[in-house]
């Protein structure tokens, strides 16, 4: 008698259940039931509503800070490990704390090392994330993790853009390899800003390595926060003579005066993905959803089947 897998079920933590209800649609079937119960205390409990035996469950949940956000997709993991889930994959867009990578001084810690090590421990099976603030945290876990590339987004948009003298640029030193794919993508030049902190997001030097005299550039980052980096690369490289400066970054986190920085300044637009709900508050920026890119990797790794077309660079 021959046994029939039966189709996943996909399930959202609450800050993302925007963002799951397209990539559910987009893989064609609809949000699972989950019900979130909270003590007066701020404790909360979820509880799936309906049956996960047997089956490959994606709970989709970016992770940014709050740590409560985190910890939603925790509680849900063991949940449905305790249900007696077959695979349990955390489908996380955003996959939060990866600033802190490594050691970059004495006497704090490596988070993302340690929310690899949660994760596991919670039960989850593979991880689905896009564009990590750094490659090497892929080793950080022992299970499965599919890598995306918010690329396969950007380059189509970009090269609709038809942009005369295009020139990537990148905003600091760590992000040059990923500039270099780019330019290479889309055969344009390359300029890279070298930056000092004076603290966290506190620039107190930036320089440019490059000509950008009479060049439409496109910066690209992987995250956005404060946007000071940004706005200050944008602003230089419109004083040596660019013609306009765009920027793509996969991650919109926007905090602070993120809106009032991108506003004042001399970008001409900034683009990002949906894969952190925000609520838009300058018509410089432009969203592309992430949910059909999602739907589809999840659809291929549901039935084993390749996944490497999703990789433009």
């Amino acid at each position: 008698m021959s046994y029939q897998v039966p189709e996943p079920k996909i399930f959202a933590c609450t800050q993302s259940t925007a963002l799951g209800e397209k990539i559910a649609a987009s893989y064609g079937a609809k949000l699972g039931n989950v019900l979130f119960s909270r003590y007066s205390d701020g404790e909360f409990q979820p509880s799936f509503e309906e049956s996960i035996r047997g089956t490959r469950i994606f709970i989709i949940g970016s992770t940014n800070p709050s740590s409560e956000n985190l910890m939603e997709m925790l509680l849900m993991i063991d949940a449905a490990k305790r249900a007696s889930a077959r695979h349990i994959t955390a489908v996380m867009p955003y996959f939060g704390w990866a600033r802190q990578d490594r050691k970059d001084k004495p006497r704090v810690p490596i988070a993302a090392k340690l929310i690899a090590k949660m994760l596991e421990s919670a039960g989850a099976t593979r991880i689905i994330t896009m564009d990590l603030h750094a490659d090497q945290i892929q080793g950080f876990f022992e299970k499965p993790v599919d890598h995306l590339f918010a690329s396969t987004l950007f380059l189509p948009y970009l090269k609709g853009l038809n942009l005369e003298n295009l020139c990537v640029a990148s905003p600091d030193m760590g992000g040059s390899k990923r500039a270099y794919a780019y330019s290479k993508a889309l055969e344009s030049d390359v300029v890279i800003c070298y930056k000092q902190r004076a603290k966290a997001n506190v620039i107190s030097h930036m320089e440019l390595i490059g000509d950008v005299e009479g060049k439409n550039v496109v910066l690209v980052d992987d995250m956005v926060d404060t946007a000071g980096t940004l706005t200050k690369a944008a602003d230089l490289m419109m004083e040596r003579g660019a013609l306009s400066v765009r920027a793509i970054t996969t991650h919109g986190l926007l905090s602070g005066n993120a809106y009032e920085k991108i506003e004042n300044s001399q970008l001409k637009e900034l683009i990002i993905t949906d894969s952190i709900p925000s609520e838009i508050k300058s018509d410089k920026v432009r969203v592309l959803s992430c949910a059909d890119l999602f739907a589809d990797v999840m659809h291929r790794v549901h039935h084993n089947t390749s996944i490497s077309s999703k990789f433009l660079m």
